[in-house]
C-alpha cells in the first residue's frame, strides 16, 4: 500500500478520510483486515492516538468493526447516516408528512394535559408570532416554530418533544423557502394568524378534537404548497 504521509491538520479527519478512500476505492475490501495500529502509524505518518480516533470515526460510521483479539475489519464500503444527518438530506415534503403524524397527535395530547403555565406560555408565543409579523421572514418563521414547539411541549411527552426538535433545522429552512417562494406574507405579514389563533384556543380550551383538526388543516395546506414547489 502506497499512502503518502499526512502533514496538515486536523490530522484525525484527514487520517479517517484517507482510510475511507481506501475502503470506498476497493483497496480495502469488505471482510479484509486493516493493517495493524502500528502499521497505520507508519503508513499515515501520524501518532497512535490519531490513528485510534480515526478508527473510532470509521467504526461510528459503520465502515469497520474491531474484533477482540483479531484486529479491525472492513464491514461496509459506504457509511450509514445517523438520524440528524438523514433528516438534513430528506426532502422537506417527506419531513412534513412525518411532522403531521407527530405533531397532530402532540397537540391533541397538549389539549388534554396542558397546565395553567402551559396556557400562559402558549398565549405568549402566539403574541410573539403576531409581533414578529413586522420582522423579516426568518424571524417570523422562528416565531411560528416557537409557537408550535410550545404547544408540543404542553403534551408533556419527552419523546414527542425530542422528535419535533429533530425536525427543526430542516423544517425552518423549508418554511423560509416556502414563504419567500410563494411570497406568502405579501398581502398579510402575519400569514396564518387566524388558523393559529383557532389552534391555540382549542388547546387552551382542552378540545383535543378541534386542536387536532385545526393543525391538520393548516399542515395539509402547507404540504400542498410544498408539493407544488
Amino acid at each position: 500500500m502506497a499512502l503518502d504521509a499526512l502533514r496538515a491538520s486536523p490530522l484525525v479527519e484527514q487520517a479517517a478520510q484517507r482510510m475511507r478512500d481506501e475502503i470506498s476505492g476497493g483497496q480495502w475490501e469488505v471482510g479484509m483486515k486493516l493493517p495493524s495500529e502500528t502499521a497505520l502509524v507508519k503508513i499515515l505518518g501520524v501518532g497512535r492516538s490519531t490513528v485510534r480516533e480515526a478508527l473510532r470515526s470509521l467504526s461510528g460510521a459503520g465502515l469497520v468493526q474491531a474484533r477482540q483479539g483479531a484486529g479491525v475489519f472492513v464491514i461496509a464500503t459506504t457509511p450509514h447516516e445517523d438520524w440528524a444527518t438523514g433528516m438534513r438530506r430528506s426532502a422537506i415534503t417527506d419531513v412534513y408528512e412525518v411532522r403531521m403524524l407527530v405533531e397532530v397527535e402532540a397537540v391533541r395530547l397538549a389539549a388534554v394535559r396542558r397546565t395553567a403555565d402551559d396556557i400562559a406560555g402558549i398565549r405568549a408565543a402566539l403574541r410573539h408570532r403576531a409581533q414578529a409579523a413586522g420582522e423579516g421572514d426568518a424571524q417570523f418563521v422562528d416565531a411560528d416554530i416557537a409557537l408550535h414547539a410550545t404547544v408540543v411541549a404542553a403534551a408533556h411527552n419527552p419523546v414527542l418533544t425530542g422528535l419535533f426538535t429533530e425536525f427543526l433545522p430542516v423544517l425552518r429552512q423549508g418554511l423560509i423557502d416556502l414563504v419567500q417562494l410563494f411570497d406568502l406574507r405579501a398581502d398579510r405579514p402575519d400569514h396564518g394568524a387566524d388558523a393559529h389563533a383557532v389552534l391555540v384556543d382549542a388547546v387552551c380550551a382542552g378540545d383535543a378534537e378541534a386542536a387536532g383538526g385545526a393543525l391538520r388543516a393548516e399542515l395539509e395546506q402547507t404540504l400542498a404548497r410544498l408539493q407544488r414547489r
